[in-house]
């Protein structure tokens, strides 16, 4: 009965565990998600960086890739951070194979305004020679199963792939004006600040839960995400339409993800132990 119920009436059906101050799948409205296999970084053998975030059922993978340019001209002492995130049809029934839909897209400017806001990374590190050589970092996140909130999933993804990256050293000869790089001799790259997103869903233009899945968003009538860094400052607040959040409301989301960070952190510091050389 309950299935069927479900299935025929599936807001009401949530509305009758929200008034309970539980969901369906048996979390309060302001508990996320169990983070199994959290941060596996080095996934892929390939990448220079890598990792694979599971928050529930979401699983998202990141690949950072490391090459050389020529900076730009008016950016000669920066290097470039080129993000891009895929929603394959793999990943869920709703995503089609083809050209970047609207999602991924809107999904990839998040993650490059997030990079852009935080200073997480400054471009100015990934200079070589000033206006010669400069290190472009391409950040790939595919998303494998798709169960809602991908945006925490990928920000945290991104994070610990790029704390796996090692950078050869690299130098301009002289004489031959040609970059010679000496793998034996890498360094971890400079990641400045270590934002965290924490992304919450609203029901009935009121009600805030935290880590909504697929189903939780689809039935909300709007989501809000917001972005802390360790210091407890605001990097970014993504709000893609949907229902207004007042004053007190949008600070009550800010609390809380600044609270989130800190439990997100004592993870990103084990990580970091991790796969730092020995």
């Amino acid at each position: 009965l309950y299935i069927c119920f479900r299935t025929v009436e599936p807001l009401e059906y949530y509305r009758r565990f929200l008034k309970e101050n539980c969901r369906p799948d048996g979390r309060e409205l302001g508990e996320f998600r169990a983070t199994t296999h959290f941060f596996s970084s080095g996934s892929i053998t390939t990448a220079d960086g890598s990792a694979l975030v599971k928050l529930g059922n979401t699983t998202v993978i990141c690949g950072v890739k490391a090459e050389l340019a020529p900076p730009a001209a008016d950016s000669a002492n920066k290097g470039y951070i080129v993000p891009n995130v895929e929603l394959p049809s793999l990943c869920a029934e709703r995503f089609r194979s083809g050209p970047p839909g609207e999602e991924a897209q809107a999904a990839s400017q998040f993650i490059a305004d997030v990079i852009e806001n935080s200073q997480m990374i400054v471009k100015e590190d990934l200079c070589i020679a000033n206006g010669k050589l400069a290190w472009v970092l391409y950040c790939d996140i595919i998303c494998l199963d798709y169960d809602g909130n991908l945006l925490d999933a990928s920000v945290f993804a991104l994070l610990a792939a790029l704390k796996n990256v090692q950078l050869p050293s690299v130098v301009i000869n002289e004489e031959t004006g040609l970059s010679e790089v000496n793998l034996k001799q890498k360094t971890p790259l400079i990641i400045r600040k270590h934002p965290v997103a924490t992304s919450f869903a609203i029901f009935d233009d009121t009600l805030l839960i935290v880590d909504p899945t697929a189903e939780e968003e689809d039935l909300a009538t709007g989501t809000v995400t917001i972005v802390t860094d360790e210091e407890g400052r605001l990097c970014s607040i993504h709000k893609p339409g949907g229902s207004p959040l007042t004053g007190a409301k949008l600070q009550d989301c800010i609390t809380r993800a600044i609270t989130r960070h800190k439990e997100v952190k004592k993870l990103i510091d084990k990580v970091i132990k991790s796969i730092t050389p020995k």
